[in-house]
């Protein structure tokens, strides 16, 4: 079996996304960049090329079927396994109009939120187990945010977005259930305000700064926790 390590990173080819497959690939990861858009993601491999990393591009829309089970095929062909699924693909939703004002919520902008915050990660996570159980010490990190944290309650009233992150925490409790007694180790982690187009780029932490959590839990040791939530200050509160 090839010994260089392949992470497969959902939404790579922009922000946070493309930071963590960029600090991945900078420490020696072959890096699977999973996006939609064809040109952005081919741009995203060209950058990650210029920068040293072995990158390649995988067609993944996180809310298809078909193009999932594509993406497990293409990853298999390339890779043959997988090491780590970095599960980063994930939208705000729609706001104008109290879209996410609780008492006026647009019914279907939380069902297109939920379909990528948190069905996508299921879609992706159920068809890479395969390729990721090859490996000898897979890791999953599904980014989530302190937004979907019961006990701060934080940030700005979304009630799509904000339980979108919370119904991830909990999925991620329950994959890290199910896998306790195998080699994968699952966790969630939170970015922290980044400066990107999701904040209109106007938040303290940079892209780099805010992919460190996702990098640490990736290559976390075979000891390491195993469902939790954490920052770069250590665990979140449920």
């Amino acid at each position: 079996m090839n010994d260089t390590k392949t992470a497969l990173v959902t939404g790579a080819n922009k922000g946070i996304g493309f930071a963590i497959a960029q600090g991945l690939g900078a420490i020696g990861f072959t890096v699977a960049v999973g996006a939609r858009d064809d040109a952005r993601r081919q741009e995203a491999v060209e950058r990650l090329h210029a920068a040293g990393v072995d990158a390649f591009g995988v067609a993944l829309d996180v809310t298809s079927d078909d193009s999932v089970a594509a993406a497990a095929a293409t990853t298999e062909q390339t890779a043959g396994r997988l090491d780590v699924l970095v599960n980063n693909a994930g939208i705000s939703g729609r706001t104008d109009g109290g879209a996410q004002d609780p008492t006026t919520l647009d019914l279907d902008v939380v069902r297109t939120v939920l379909d990528t915050n948190v069905f996508g990660v299921v879609r992706v996570t159920n068809a890479m187990l395969p390729l990721l159980r090859r490996a000898d010490s897979p890791r999953i990190v599904n980014v989530s945010s302190n937004m979907g944290s019961l006990t701060l309650q934080t940030g700005p009233i979304m009630a799509a977005y904000a339980p979108s992150k919370s119904m991830l925490n909990s999925v991620t409790a329950q994959y890290a259930r199910r896998l306790a007694d195998t080699n994968v180790i699952v966790n969630a982690c939170c970015p922290g305000y980044v400066a990107t187009d999701f904040t209109g780029f106007n938040a303290p932490r940079t892209p780099e700064q805010s992919a460190a959590i996702a990098i640490r839990l990736a290559t976390l040791p075979d000891d390491g926790p195993r469902g939790g939530f954490f920052d770069d200050e250590g665990a979140v509160p449920w």
